[in-house]
């Protein structure tokens, strides 16, 4: 998969795997001020400007990697964070007059401006920052196409206006009261400026400490390594890494949708409209952005937060491990309002990296290993929780020929649709939203594109047992659990 920063990825996979290798190793506080200069030698840079600023990149980037800010500090201010070292202060004007520019008569763009700030200079026109506020009718309005949007990639990537610039030092700035850490902007930033905090020190060491961890996989997992790496492979990794047991988090799609099947059923008799609760991102979305509809948002748990309580239900001293490409879910298992949810969350990056330092790979094995309905596998796509949840509900003898499901795919259709339901607006009954297109299948840490997977979990998928949704959970599920977030 080719991704902005494709050629970075290396890097930040490297210093993970430094970081594992050593947490299990046991001298990672020894090693933490040495690594940078373990991986940046010097005296020539690889990649940036000089090997000082690669080294403090470094350096700010492993605090990342076990839990910190970049700065070192432990406060609780969000899981995406910018990386200031590393931040390369990209154009603060978003609008910027090229060598295109012929000087014309015309003068399209400055008779487009409504605020004055472009005016004429001695080879072509000017754009004044202070003034300009960036409505793009100049660009719009330009006939040799001479005026450039350079809008920085981490803002254009952020579905939620969060980032912003801090005039003076020209670097990234994280507005936390309006992020919903979908981590879109990590995989944007050309000069990996931007990053997550990871919980792969606190895993090494629960595993380390003998505790009982649990893997819990993400059903967007299938296909994502090809149709060859099953449910199965994973398990077998999982375990010779030091987890206890192994779970398939499709089971608790299966498990959410029964809870929403019954939530919908009464607020469809009553005529209220609701929207669904799985993906942390829209759930922050709501909140943060559309505070007056938390009202309308299902109180059913994530499939994520099913299967902990699940597990935790039959082992009290049970860790719980979610596994995925889903950077909001580091951020669900602090919420706070979400009890006995998973206990820590990590990327497919993040587990390779802890694979590699065990000596661990995925390999070939077979597909027997079929926790969730197929319904519960598909939770991962877009539309796939509507399935589900309609699934459920013709099972139990519910006409539902009648409901109509909004089905956004993407911020984009999350935001319209939200904006219509508080407009009172929305012609349908019920919004399946999912922040990131194509769904948890196209999430920020994927390791391929929904297209590159599909035909692989198509394949794997194809060879699951045909099971309803209600016979998986009788014979799966044997414990009692709370099906509601709080």
């Amino acid at each position: 998969m080719i991704t902005n920063d494709a050629m970075l990825l290396k890097e930040k996979h490297e210093l993970l795997y430094e970081v594992a290798k050593h947490a299990f190793i046991g001298d990672l506080e020894e090693k933490i001020e040495i690594l940078p200069y373990e991986l940046y030698p010097g005296p020539n840079p690889k990649s940036r400007c000089c090997v000082y600023r690669e080294r403090e990149v470094a350096r700010q980037r492993i605090n990342l990697a076990v839990g910190k800010n970049p700065n070192g500090s432990k406060d609780h201010d969000g899981v995406v964070q910018i990386i200031p070292s590393a931040c390369e202060g990209c154009p603060i004007s978003r609008y910027v007059v090229t060598d295109n520019c012929q000087n014309c008569m015309g003068k399209a763009c400055i008779n487009s401006c409504k605020f004055g700030a472009i005016s004429q200079g001695l080879n072509h026109t000017y754009i004044d920052p202070q003034k300009c506020k960036e409505c793009g009718q100049c660009a719009k309005n330009c006939p040799y196409n001479a005026i450039a949007d350079l809008m920085r990639p981490c803002k254009r990537s952020c579905p939620v206006d969060a980032l912003r610039v801090e005039e003076e030092s020209g670097i990234a700035i994280i507005d936390k009261t309006k992020c919903i850490e979908c981590g879109h902007c990590i995989h944007a930033c050309p000069f990996g400026a931007i990053g997550s905090k990871t919980y792969i020190v606190d895993v090494i060491k629960a595993i380390k400490e003998g505790k009982h961890v649990y893997a819990m996989l993400a059903p967007a997992a299938e296909g994502q390594f090809g149709a060859d790496i099953t449910m199965r492979s994973w398990a077998e990794a999982c375990k010779k890494v030091g987890f206890t047991e192994f779970y398939e988090v499709g089971l608790g799609g299966d498990m959410t949708a029964n809870a929403e099947a019954d939530e919908w059923v009464e607020a469809y008799k009553e005529g209220e409209k609701k929207t669904t609760s799985c993906c942390p991102a829209f759930v922050n979305m709501i909140q943060r952005q559309y505070p007056d509809l938390i009202s309308k948002m299902s109180t059913a748990a994530s499939p994520m937060t099913l299967v902990s309580r699940m597990i935790k239900s039959d082992d009290p001293e049970s860790v719980t491990v979610f596994i995925g490409p889903c950077v909001a879910k580091k951020a669900e298992c602090g919420f706070e309002e979400v009890p006995d949810g998973a206990d820590f969350a990590l990327t497919f990056g993040e587990i390779r990296a802890i694979f590699r330092a065990k000596g661990v790979e995925l390999e070939p094995a077979p597909n027997d290993l079929q926790q969730a309905s197929v319904y519960g596998k598909r939770f991962g796509n877009s539309a796939g929780v509507t399935q589900a949840v309609l699934k459920v509900m013709d099972e139990k003898g519910i006409d539902t020929s009648n409901i109509k499901v909004a089905v956004c795919n993407g911020a984009a259709e999350c935001k319209k649709a939200l904006a219509l339901l508080k407009a009172g607006r929305l012609p349908e009954d019920f919004i399946e939203g999912m922040i990131c297109e194509g769904g948890c299948v196209g999430g920020a840490s994927k390791h391929r594109t929904e297209l590159e997977s599909k035909r692989s979990r198509d394949t794997l998928i194809g060879q699951a047992e045909n099971r309803n949704i209600g016979e998986n959970l009788t014979n799966q599920v044997k414990v009692s659990y709370k099906k509601h977030r709080k």
